[in-house]
């Protein structure tokens, strides 16, 4: 009777695959990021619309919540950009893919469509 090891770790070409990933969505968090808070730098920016003073008034409260939203979501692509960060970092130091609660690996399809994770599947689902 063969018995199979299970996997413990990564090869450097797999590694290489999850950095390529990673790579590719912390430029378009950072691109978007840099897209809403050039928009936000330009809230003061009338064009030719400051002569209608008396619709401004109206405006006002349509553009503070756009401006509130754009904040918000300036703050989670901020969040996800650290998170895939220290998925480089853990790249680098060679804990990348193993889970932190049950140190094993999390298997490449999960990595695959969540590259910042730090556990599996299972250990995510007992924590709640």
């Amino acid at each position: 009777m063969s018995v199979t090891k299970e996997k413990t770790f990564y090869t450097e070409a797999e590694l290489a695959e999850f950095e390529a990933i990673i790579h590719k969505k912390l430029n378009a968090t950072t691109s978007e990021i840099d897209f809403i808070s050039d928009t936000l730098s330009r809230k003061d920016d009338n064009g030719t619309d400051s002569t209608a003073v008396g619709s401004k008034t109206l405006e006002d409260g349509a553009d503070m919540r756009e401006k509130e939203r754009l904040t918000m979501s300036s703050g989670r692509l901020k969040k996800f950009a650290s998170q895939l960060e220290a998925a480089l970092i853990r790249i680098k130091n060679g804990t990348y893919g193993i889970c932190i609660d049950t140190g094993k690996l999390i298997p490449a399809e999960r990595l695959r469509a969540v590259p910042h994770t730090k556990q599996t599947i299972e250990a995510k689902l007992a924590r709640k």
